[in-house]
């Protein structure tokens, strides 16, 4: 008889801990999940203008005898980043004309090749940025010859 109630305790206790897990691992997941999801905001056009940088024309040679002029906006998270960002201008500028380098005249055909460029900016001017980061590369003026 005392071997069964050892045996049905045993059983109680290893039912009670895989449950006890379960509940734990349940909790756990769902405060994950709920801290990875970020609550988009929605700037208004002020503050949206605050934090874009326009960065001036560039004109580079391109390959094939080719050259590009583009000028693009930038906008980032928040009114300090823009200020890092105005300041870091000739970085910018240094990024955009050593990416427009390597491309020629077919890299920047079509809304496709401006994508393309526009991702390249952002994720290089990124790396630069220490007060914020870059939400948005708009490219405002593009010509290629």
């Amino acid at each position: 008889m005392r071997s069964k109630n050892r045996l049905l305790i045993t059983m109680l206790i290893i039912l009670v801990s895989i449950t006890l897990v379960g509940v734990i691992v349940l909790v756990v997941s769902n405060q994950l999940a709920e801290g990875g999801e970020k609550e988009e905001v929605r700037l208004s056009a002020a503050e949206i203008v605050e934090a874009t940088v326009e960065v001036p024309e560039v004109t580079t040679n391109i390959g094939s005898n080719n050259f590009a002029r583009v000028s693009m906006s930038i906008q980032t998270d928040s009114k300090e980043a823009a200020e890092e960002l105005i300041q870091l201008e000739f970085q910018v500028k240094d990024i955009l004309i050593d990416e427009l380098l390597e491309m020629d005249k077919s890299d920047l055909e079509g809304s496709a090749g401006k994508d393309a460029l526009e991702e390249i900016v952002a994720n290089r001017v990124n790396e630069l940025l220490q007060e914020g980061e870059v939400i948005q590369v708009y490219t405002t003026s593009i010509v290629v010859q």
